[in-house]
């Protein structure tokens, strides 16, 4: 989208992202726990509207994301057993290493969309892509947040156990970061596609094969 200021479409379409998200985030839909960890489904609100507002749109919920995120660290919108030990450690890094990585992730992802849409003209992909790297980012940056900020305190070195970083990462996060990936990338493909029959995205231009986008 070359118009840098968000359409009142795209803002409306934000707002929503951004509701649903605190729905999502407030009640359990958001959120399927399993251990230490739980398995999110907010990392798809984060992927729409990066996909529709751009880096700006992906930041914005992203930071929305985050925000609840750490809020769950002082029983906020429910209970993180690893937020609320984090919290206690150190309240700083806590919310650091619970509201960056969200942050981040969606300002990033709105390029991501972005360089692919531009690159391929294929609306299903880019979008798939873009809900695939939402968890995909997520995971990577709050587990590398973690190491990075607590990798040296007696809890995270009990979590690690003597294994080697990377051995730990993949083992810590196992299916809930595989079922994240698959559901963000499906529904996020869904979605995109979904508002683009609606004349919801791209009303400014007409990109390269828009009339053609379909799943592939």
């Amino acid at each position: 989208m070359k118009n840098k200021k968000l359409s009142t479409i795209q803002l409306t379409i934000l707002g929503l992202m951004t509701a649903i998200l605190l729905l999502m985030s407030y009640t359990p839909l958001g959120y399927l726990n399993i251990g230490p960890l739980a398995i999110t489904f907010n990392v798809i609100p984060v992927a729409v509207a990066a996909i529709t507002c751009g880096p700006l749109g992906g930041l914005i919920v992203g930071a929305v994301f985050g925000l609840t995120s750490f809020g769950q660290c002082i029983g906020i919108g429910g209970v993180s057993g690893m937020g609320a030990t984090l919290f206690a450690i150190n309240p700083f890094l806590a919310f650091i290493q619970r509201f960056i990585p969200r942050a981040l992730d969606g300002f990033l992802l709105g390029y991501i969309f972005k360089g692919l849409y531009a690159k391929t003209g294929k609306l299903g992909i880019s979008a798939a892509v873009t809900g695939f790297s939402s968890a995909f980012l997520n995971t990577a940056f709050f587990m590398s947040s973690l190491v990075l900020l607590f990798g040296n305190t007696e809890y995270v070195q009990g979590l690690i156990d003597g294994r080697n970083v990377i051995v730990f990462i993949c083992a810590f996060v196992g299916i809930n970061a595989v079922c994240e990936m698959i559901s963000s990338t499906i529904l996020t493909n869904i979605i995109a596609l979904a508002l683009n029959r609606a004349h919801l995205l791209f009303r400014d231009e007409e990109p390269r094969g828009l009339k053609e986008a379909v799943i592939r």
